[in-house]
């Protein structure tokens, strides 16, 4: 991951039309599931669009898939009535998908690597920065927001890491035989 080639392989993704209709189809997914949310409490939300994000960095890698967060975030605003736009949101959305594309591309995937990329997503930037973005925006103090997304990202944790590892663990050897992610995925 810390070679050019690795992210001149990821970046090499934008040009190939198979992959982006891939990343149109993973666009359109992560705004639907967007729109599809579980409300927890004043400004949380139970939402699916962990999923497509890790797949979507697992077949484009880290380079391609921030693009294509980014991508997501301004259409997904545009066509929801969730609130303001915010470039903060665009930023967690862009993070999140670094650290899929980091865990999930051209590598071995397990639980245990699952479960990392899913902590640290859940508690860096949808606790931290989604608290901090969610202060900024409506004015309660950061604790407030903290305290209710740590809990909320707690419970789902385990939750997540089973769905995702789970749905990876059935794609890849699909992916693989339709050469979609490159042969050093394994799961």
């Amino acid at each position: 991951m810390f070679t050019k080639e690795y992210w001149q392989s990821s970046f090499s993704k934008l040009k190939n039309i198979r992959y982006l209709t891939i990343i149109a189809l993973m666009i359109a997914m992560k705004v639907v599931l967007n729109n599809i949310r579980i409300p927890v409490s004043d400004n949380l939300n139970i939402m699916f669009t962990f999923i497509p994000v890790a797949l979507e960095a697992a077949i484009v890698g880290p380079g391609a898939a921030m693009v294509s967060a980014a991508i997501t975030d301004t259409l997904g605003t545009m066509l929801s009535s969730y609130g303001p736009y915010f470039p903060g949101y665009l930023l967690s959305k862009v993070l999140a998908s670094l650290i899929c594309g980091l865990f999930f591309y051209r590598t071995h995937i397990t639980l245990w690597k699952t479960a990392l990329s899913k902590a640290l997503i859940n508690y860096s930037v949808n606790v931290l920065l989604g608290s901090l973005w969610s202060s900024i925006l409506y004015g309660k103090a950061f604790l407030v927001y903290a305290s209710a997304s740590a809990v909320k990202n707690t419970i789902l944790l385990p939750f997540e890491v089973l769905v995702l590892f789970a749905l990876l663990k059935t794609l890849v050897p699909v992916l693989k035989r339709r050469q979609l992610i490159p042969p050093e995925t394994t799961i």
